[in-house]
Formats: C-alpha cells, sequence, structure tokens
C-alpha cells in the first residue's frame, strides 16, 4: 500500500521549467534543479521554443510497476487526443506517441472519423487490426476537425532540420536507408523547408 500511495503522490500533470534539449520525440526540461526527460510527439517538438527557454508542457505520467514514464504536450487537446488513443485496446503510450507523430492531429481526427483505414495504416507501428480498432473505439468520441498544413518552397541545401526530419522516422523504427532515401525525395518533391511539412511528406514516402 504505501509504495502505491508513493507512485499517486508521483504523478505529474503539468511541468513549467527550462528547456534544455529538445528532439523530434523527447524534451529535457528542468524545473527545480532536475531535469525531466519528457517522450513527446513530432507535433509538440516542431512548436516548442529554443534551448534555454522556459517552457510549459501538460503531462500525462504513466506508471507501471518497474517505471514511471513522462509525456508531454503543448496543449490539453494534444493531450486528451493522447488520452483517448491509450484508451484504445492494443494501444500502449509508445505506440500513441507515434500515432500523433505519424499524422498531425486534424488529418488523425479526421481519417479516423471517416474510417480511413489506408491513411491509419501508414504510421509505422499500426496494423491493420489496430487501425480497425482505432475507427471502432474512437470514431464517436472525437470531435470535428478543420484545417490544413501549410506548405512552402523546398529547401535547396541539407540542414539541421532535415537530419532532425531523419532522426523522427528512426525513431518511429523507420530503417535508415529507407529514411534516408525519404527524406531526399521529399525534398526533391518540393516539401517545405519547415520541419512538420517535410516529416510528413518524408513518412507518406517510407517504403
Amino acid at each position: 500500500m504505501a509504495a502505491r500511495t508513493l507512485q499517486y503522490e508521483l504523478m505529474i500533470a503539468l511541468l513549467r521549467g527550462i528547456l534544455i534539449e529538445k528532439h523530434p520525440n523527447q524534451a529535457i526540461v528542468e524545473a527545480g534543479g532536475v531535469g525531466y526527460d519528457v517522450a513527446i510527439p513530432v507535433s509538440t517538438f516542431t512548436r516548442l521554443p529554443d534551448a534555454g527557454t522556459e517552457v510549459r508542457l501538460r503531462i500525462h505520467t504513466h506508471v507501471r510497476e518497474d517505471a514511471l514514464s513522462l509525456y508531454g504536450f503543448l496543449t490539453q487537446d494534444e493531450k486528451a487526443l493522447f488520452e483517448k488513443l491509450i484508451g484504445v485496446s492494443g494501444i500502449g503510450p509508445t505506440l500513441a506517441v507515434k500515432v500523433l507523430s505519424g499524422l498531425a492531429a486534424v488529418d488523425l481526427i479526421n481519417a479516423i472519423r471517416r474510417g480511413e483505414l489506408e491513411r491509419l495504416v501508414r504510421i509505422p507501428g499500426v496494423g491493420k487490426k489496430t487501425a480497425e480498432r482505432m475507427v471502432l473505439e474512437l470514431r464517436d468520441k472525437l470531435p470535428p476537425a478543420s484545417g490544413e498544413e501549410p506548405a512552402a518552397a523546398a529547401p535547396e541545401t541539407l540542414s539541421l532540420v532535415e537530419q532532425d526530419v531523419l532522426s523522427a522516422l528512426l525513431n518511429l523504427g523507420c530503417a535508415r536507408p529507407h529514411a534516408e532515401a525519404a527524406v531526399r525525395k521529399a525534398k526533391a518533391a518540393g516539401a517545405s523547408a519547415e520541419f512538420e511539412p517535410l516529416f510528413r511528406r518524408a513518412l507518406e514516402l517510407v517504403r
């Protein structure tokens, strides 16, 4: 009983501090002299400020018998969508982050509400049965979504952004040769120089 009480005392709902590092799937935030390792989806990464800046993340604390993991989001809506995903049979926090990284929230909500299984199974880690469960269990529980992703001119040279895109693809489980080829194809196809549009396009091209 004492161990269980301690676990609940450690639950974290919000984290505010200095952003020490950021990567497509991870943020390290220092608060009160402690550095917190927080797993994040690509959608949060793209909107994080520069390292050294104060940041505030909504946190879902996932408690297991042998570990306590933090999952962070910039908005309550994003966190709520994550928590709906982990409520689906067969989807744990790690896969839920991959799902949120694989499709922008607007596109994910629309794909689920419309039953677009072909879009959902293109997310690394999501098979047909998982996609079917997402549609079956969430179709009537998600709000309507609207909006489109912005587009811009393609970059002409390699950049740090492209390296971040490659890292994000690898973190989703894509093989390096395929991930590298997808980034090159996305660039050649005219994807935006900004991280998220380039990442989305590269993810579509991964084979």
